[in-house]
């Protein structure tokens, strides 16, 4: 779970990254709501963030929808719901077809005009996303002067528990890093956004490491490497290194998240 603070080219290498994405959330799409406890209770906390109106509204990064077909219900007009994964799609079309619009694309290459929205709201989506300027870039030109948007992302520490158990010297990080709070700064101000940035930190428990992991991969943050196989001893030593992290309430999993709320200034402002 990694995304580039520099400029990524769309190179053969950066689409498979976002086709094993997509096919990883849309596996995940029919148990996502079920097993997405801990990404519920962090987007609530932006969702107190949001604007009293809205007319054009966006969810990025929509999932199975749940947030879009809320965000059609507060605001009294359909939200589009954007994602990468069809699975995701095809899940938010069963369940809220009546609530919203939906569209399958990428975060760096919008198919929206110009200054074609009021809210842009995007709750764990854009830590996915390797090209990051492009994403923000892209925050620029579709939000209207006056446009919001509020967007929960991750920062480094995210899951240390989970990098510690499955941590080994001769493979790759088990987490891969998440960008900082500083990164995402100058990228606001690089795409020439105004705004702030809060972080939060939030601890969530499980009974063990099956539940630990399923509440990773059932929602589709666990994204397949070429060549990453995992043995019964791999299993083990992660059992045993887990625990030694346990407190009463359970085996800890840490989120740092980071609340990004965003405006589009002026166009007549530097």
């Amino acid at each position: 779970m990694t995304a580039a603070l520099t400029d990524t080219p769309n190179t053969a290498h950066d689409r498979d990254w976002r086709r094993r994405v997509a096919r990883a959330f849309g596996r995940a799409a029919p148990h996502y709501t079920r097993r997405a406890l801990a990404q519920a209770q962090l987007g609530e906390h932006l969702w107190q963030r949001l604007p009293s109106t809205a007319s054009r509204i966006v969810d990025l990064g929509c999932g199975p929808g749940d947030w879009t077909q809320r965000l059609t219900a507060r605001y009294g007009r359909p939200a589009l719901g954007i994602d990468l994964a069809f699975g995701m799609l095809a899940e938010a079309r069963h369940r809220h077809a009546r609530d919203a619009h939906w569209l399958c694309a990428d975060a760096t290459r919008l198919p929206l005009a110009d200054g074609a929205l009021d809210l842009v709201f995007s709750n764990l989506a854009i830590q996915w996303c390797r090209n990051l300027p492009a994403l923000f870039a892209e925050l620029h030109r579709v939000l209207a002067p006056g446009g919001v948007a509020l967007i929960n992302t991750l920062g480094p520490g995210t899951l240390a528990e989970v990098a510690d158990a499955w941590s080994h010297p001769d493979r790759r990080a088990a987490v891969e890093p998440f960008i900082s709070a500083a990164c995402y700064r100058a990228l606001i101000r690089r795409a020439g956004l105004h705004g702030h940035l809060t972080p939060r930190v939030a601890r969530f428990h499980y009974p063990d490491l099956d539940a630990v992991m399923a509440s990773i991969k059932g929602v589709g943050a666990q994204v397949d490497r070429p060549g990453a196989r995992l043995g019964r001893a791999d299993l083990v030593r992660a059992r045993a290194r887990f625990e030694r992290h346990r407190e009463a309430a359970g085996l800890p999993v840490t989120y740092h998240c980071l609340t990004l709320e965003l405006t589009q200034p002026p166009r007549n402002t530097p």
